[in-house]
Parts: C-alpha cells; structure tokens; sequence
C-alpha cells in the first residue's frame, strides 16, 4: 500500500497533467509548402517548385487552421481561417472567412477534402476529384 501511495505521487509531481501528443501523427504546428503536384492516370504528372519568393505557410492548432501565401507575381492578397478535422486518412477543412479572391472560391466550396499522408516533419494532401482521382497536391515540411 505504501508503495502505490508513494507511485501515484511520484506520477503527479512528474506529469504536468498534459496529454503528450506523438508529432509523428499530428497535423498540429507550422507548416510551409514545399512543392505542388499536378496528377495525371493517378500518377504525379509534374512537380512545380516554389520560385520566385512563393511562399505558402499553414497553420493547425486545437481544430483550428490557418494559412497564407505570398506570391510577389500576384497583386491579390491569399489567406484563410477556419476549422479542421483528420479522420480516416481524410483533412477537411471549412474556411470561416479569408481574403476576398478566396472568398469567390470559399462560396462555390465549402469544404476543402483532401487525401492526407503524414510524418513526423512533412505531409502531403492530395485534391481528388468527383470521380475518385487525384488531380493535384501540395507537399509542407514542419518548420515548428
């Protein structure tokens, strides 16, 4: 008995209390894109990396997403707010509000459904189409 009284304690002086998430399996941190893939009979067409200062970073936090893209080519502002759930190999996200050449497209489309393939410092989410085939993905390596 004196034994287990003194293990509790020693596990609640230890722990914070705080449930330890394996970063191997979360989307949760900061995230800049890498690449963009453009499919084609399922298969990656054709890679298109950043250049010219293009820069897209998103963030996941507590079921929240948030992202933004600089493109010095293009004159429209590029960012997003919203909700985000991982469920079956599946990223949906809802944008909430954003900037207005996003908005156009938010209005057409309410969720965003990708295929999502996760590690520990990158992932991939793939766009599929009405037909089941996948037509474009973006490539994030974690930098938080």
């Amino acid at each position: 008995m004196t034994v287990c009284i003194y293990l509790m304690g020693a596990t609640l002086i230890t722990s914070d209390g705080i449930e330890k998430k394996d970063n191997a399996k979360s989307l949760q941190g900061v995230w800049e894109l890498v690449n963009q893939q453009l499919y084609e009979d399922q298969v990656v067409s054709e890679v298109l990396e950043n250049e010219n200062g293009y820069r897209q970073v998103k963030m996941y936090s507590k079921g929240r997403v948030m992202w933004t893209r600089n493109d010095p080519t293009d004159t429209n502002e590029w960012f997003g707010y919203g909700t985000y759930t991982v469920k079956d190999g599946i990223l949906e996200e809802r944008l909430e509000y954003a900037s207005g050449p996003m908005m156009k497209i938010v209005d057409t489309t309410q969720v965003f459904r990708f295929e999502l393939i996760l590690d520990k410092n990158g992932y991939q989410q793939i766009s599929i189409d009405d037909n089941g085939n996948r037509s474009q993905g973006e490539t994030y390596t974690r930098i938080e």
